[in-house]
């Protein structure tokens, strides 16, 4: 708590914006007076997984023109300890996909709340989409057949 009001913290890689980061956000709005949202850099998210598609700079102009977040900031690491104290988080948001990653945060007083993306979108899926939609289109135009293209015998 901060001037006594209760600072909320959430953070993502954000890749691909979509409507469940979207929800998460205003979600996490609700839970406090101070919003802060932390975007996962590019060397954070390599370390655990593929590189986002988006570049760091454009996820983080993407938040920032939002209106939920008070506070934007680059996330470094997956160990919030650090940011907790330094920023007096009070409130701890992070999707269900990382459900009970973050529960040492409680013994700093933190309250975490894991928010259900529930089988919606996300930035995976429609990774994969893309890519299939890709192949199949790529597939169908290496089948098809070039009626100005003369096959020597």
């Amino acid at each position: 708590m901060y001037n006594n009001k209760i600072v909320v913290y959430t953070s993502g890689t954000f890749d691909m914006f979509h409507s469940n980061h979207l929800k998460m956000i205003k979600y996490a709005r609700g839970l406090g007076d101070t919003l802060i949202v932390g975007v996962s850099t590019d060397e954070l998210v390599s370390s655990y997984k593929r590189p986002p598609v988006i570049p760091f700079e454009e996820r983080l102009a993407i938040i920032e023109a939002l209106k939920y977040p008070d506070v934007i900031i680059p996330q470094r690491s997956l160990d919030h300890t650090e940011a907790v104290k330094k920023l007096n988080i009070d409130v701890f948001v992070v999707g269900d996909d990382w459900t009970g990653k973050y529960d040492y945060l409680t013994e700093l007083g933190v309250t975490v709340f894991y928010f259900p993306y529930g089988d919606g979108v996300s930035s995976t899926k429609i990774k994969e989409e893309v890519l299939k939609n890709y192949r199949d289109l790529k597939s169908k135009v290496e089948m098809r057949v070039n009626p100005d293209v003369k096959v020597k015998d």
